[in-house]
């Protein structure tokens, strides 16, 4: 896991996220994942976001001319080429 600090952080700041962190019951350095996720609009896990692609992918409609679509041939012309 990739380690990150912070230098010169106001003691204001600081000590908002130390209450935070208290009052949730985390580490600083939890308290501070929690916030970055949540500033960069990760509130939900990985894998969570994974699984609401792929159900976005398989709802969309895919055109009966690309159903057809045989891809073991088309590798094998490309393949032959």
């Amino acid at each position: 896991m990739a380690l990150l600090q912070v230098r010169d952080c106001p003691d204001d700041i600081y000590q908002k996220i130390s209450r935070v962190a208290r009052r949730e019951k985390r580490t600083i350095a939890q308290q501070i994942i929690v916030m970055l996720e949540n500033s960069l609009g990760q509130e939900i896990s990985n894998r969570e976001r994974r699984l609401r692609v792929l159900e976005r992918i398989d709802s969309r409609d895919v055109p009966k001319k690309a159903q057809q679509i045989d891809a073991v041939a088309l590798i094998r012309e490309d393949r032959d080429r």
